[in-house]
């Protein structure tokens, strides 16, 4: 079973294997490579995304990311077996003093650069000009766009208090309200690239900020409050992956666990 550590945890061991993972995922140009993982979220078309509902029952962006990410996860697994995809912790006392994780931020690891800090955004030639014509900033400039970040003040990020009362919420929707709010407020405090939906899932910071989400509600589920989605979403199929939403909503029948404590 995989075991998903918070960044700020992670060990020289298992920090090695993640970004051994992504540097030989970023290589691939085929369907089991990190652009293509990236571009399911957004472009290439067609957007594949769930976010606030489409519709007055539509609550899918929590399955759905949770299939995303079982499967880009699985993905690095074939590239290096000991790899999973970190969460991270937005709420701890290093994000609000340094913001980006280190292992995130990094430019370059000796020599080598560091493959969690930016990806190329492996898009057209004219969605390249369409992104940078709708959303100027949002990828760098240049004949091979990559992925750019322009934080905020760590201070912003999200604090223990908020993440409380999203665990408090009473119904699956008001949850899955309340903790994309928490999602949108620091995909908008990342900047750049994070800013964009056709394009977001670019940036490495991206899976480990979806990692932090899924854990949040896994928590939920694990609380008193936590209850399945509505019956007529069970069976949902989460295009374009082959699992439903019943299928999402055990963590351990997925293969994967959180850490719990942080490893000093």
């Amino acid at each position: 079973m995989a075991i998903r550590p918070s960044v700020e945890g992670m060990t020289a061991e298992q920090l090695a294997a993640l970004r051994d993972a992504w540097t030989k995922s970023q290589a691939l140009v085929d369907d089991r490579g990190f652009g293509y993982w990236a571009g399911v979220h957004g472009l290439p078309l067609p957007i594949s995304c769930r976010h606030s509902p489409r519709t007055q029952n539509d609550f899918l962006f929590l399955p759905w990311h949770r299939a995303y990410l079982y499967f880009f996860e699985r993905s690095l697994q074939d590239r290096n077996k000991a790899a999973a995809v970190p969460w991270w912790d937005w709420t701890s006392d290093g994000s609000h003093t340094r913001g980006i994780p280190e292992a995130f931020d990094t430019k370059k690891i000796g020599k080598v650069r560091n493959p969690l800090r930016e990806a190329r955004v492996a898009i057209s030639p004219d969605d390249v000009k369409r992104v940078r014509a709708q959303a100027p900033g949002t990828i760098t400039p240049g004949k091979v766009p990559y992925t750019r970040r322009d934080p905020d003040i760590p201070d912003e990020l999200p604090r223990k208090a908020t993440i409380d009362s999203v665990l408090a919420a009473p119904t699956y929707e008001d949850f899955s309200t309340r903790v994309e709010n928490v999602h949108n407020a620091v995909h908008g405090w990342v900047g750049g690239t994070m800013t964009l939906v056709p394009v977001a899932a670019y940036d490495p910071i991206f899976w480990a900020h979806h990692a932090a989400i899924d854990r949040v509600w896994y928590l939920w589920q694990m609380s008193p409050f936590g209850v399945d989605p509505p019956a007529a979403m069970m069976d949902t199929v989460l295009d374009p992956f082959p699992m439903t939403v019943r299928q999402t909503l055990n963590i351990n029948n997925l293969g994967y666990d959180y850490a719990v404590e942080v490893i000093h």
